[in-house]
């Protein structure tokens, strides 16, 4: 076979802003260092990025503990890594499902041969914990697993309030941090969380293919008195704490120049301070929702349990969900997201995420929707870029 080379053209996908439930933006800084040097997986100088970037997050996870990787793949491999190592044939694990990446984690729960506990709470509202306590009443689950940001809907359940409840009855707390890590405070040691991961193309704002893993000492021990090996080869995190720890020993080819992205990307958190970050990504979602609100849109989860980094608004009647999406795309590169599962054409998921999370982008945004809301007949309020405004301005 033959081919013409020429008909392939150089990737040039042209500038987008990325609004959308992910992957964000990327700063320059960490797209430099991800066009760094390939050097070997073994290499003294990548040994040394490699001690430094679980330092990092460390810092990101605000944890101690000594297992604290990127794995080898996208949030979903950390999601699979975490379930793979923890579950065992005929262990009782209680999920709280309050959205679409809620059945995922029941999914890989029987796909492990595990005792399901489904706690299906209502989307677009955070877990309930007195509707938790109850589903886990008289029974000892070995794992009680939520997502912190429910990326398909915006709500935000209360890791505190969960977390002692996983405690109450022995079972590890396990938790997807995929989207709130970085934008959001998640505090691993603090709040008691036994294993968590989350994927570096969210708050992080790095191109996506990493998920950053922490197991505490009690999930680390469960792992070491499993009763059969682990499921996964690849995602074996005995095997790949071998790499990551004192003994370097092989186990897979390590993405170099990814990790090189993610320890810059991680590096910048770190420079801005995650207090700082916090408070970024709280005043902008204050000030998008408030300008949404003033076109007389509705935004679907109530305000005291909304994620800042992830905007779920409502669908007026009457308007078409992908045209107004294509519109923001094709005339403004501007990138936002539908919805999934029972939200499918109902809402338009709003990301406000690490580097994309900035003055610019909210009034880009507003003002790209308020002219496709009108292309559509659709009567706007006129004063939605001054409440955004008036936000910044009491900031």
């Amino acid at each position: 076979m033959s081919i013409d080379p020429q008909q392939f053209r150089e990737v040039d996908p042209g500038k987008r802003i990325l609004m959308g439930p992910g992957p964000s933006d990327v700063s320059s800084r960490v797209l430099q260092a991800m066009a760094s040097p390939c050097i070997g997986h073994l290499d003294p100088y990548f040994l040394s990025v490699m001690n430094e970037t679980q330092n990092l997050l460390r810092f990101l996870f605000q944890t101690e503990n000594s297992l604290t990787i990127p794995v080898s793949g996208t949030g979903s491999a950390g999601m699979e890594a975490c379930f793979v190592n923890l579950v065992e044939p005929g262990d009782e694990v209680a999920v709280c499902v309050n959205g679409v990446f809620g059945t995922r984690m029941c999914d890989l729960v029987n796909r492990q041969g595990g005792k399901l506990i489904r706690i299906d709470g209502q989307w677009g509202r955070a877990m309930d914990p007195d509707q938790v306590r109850q589903a886990i009443k008289g029974k000892r689950p070995k794992i009680l697993a939520v997502v912190h940001a429910e990326t398909s809907t915006g709500a935000c359940s209360p890791l505190k309030d969960l977390s002692a409840i996983a405690h109450e009855v022995d079972a590890l707390f396990l938790v997807d941090a995929v989207t709130s890590l970085g934008g959001m405070e998640v505090a691993v040691d603090r709040v008691g969380i036994d294993a968590a991961y989350s994927g570096t193309q969210k708050c992080i704002s790095c191109p996506p293919g990493l998920s950053p893993v922490t197991f505490s000492k009690r999930a680390m021990q469960a792992l070491e008195n499993r009763k059969a090996p682990v499921s996964s080869w690849y995602l074996d995190l005995g095997m790949v704490s071998s790499y990551w720890g004192n003994e370097r020993k092989y186990h897979h080819t390590a993405p170099i120049n990814m990790v090189y992205a993610l320890r810059e990307a991680v590096r910048m958190i770190a420079e801005e301070g995650l207090e700082n970050r916090f408070a970024r990504h709280r005043l902008h979602h204050k000030a998008l929702v408030a300008g949404v609100e003033a076109m007389g849109l509705s935004m679907v989860v109530p305000e005291a349990e909304r994620l800042p980094m992830l905007n779920a608004i409502a669908i007026p009647d009457g308007i078409e969900d992908k045209p107004v999406r294509d519109l923001l795309l094709n005339d403004f590169g501007l990138e936002i997201g539908g919805g999934l599962g029972e939200f499918a054409g109902k809402v338009w998921r709003v990301g406000l995420m690490g580097h994309a999370c900035c003055k610019t982008n909210v009034f880009q945004f507003l003002s790209g929707l308020k002219i496709a809301l009108q292309k559509q007949g659709h009567s706007v309020g006129p004063a939605a870029l001054e409440a955004a405004e008036a936000v910044f301005e009491e900031a």
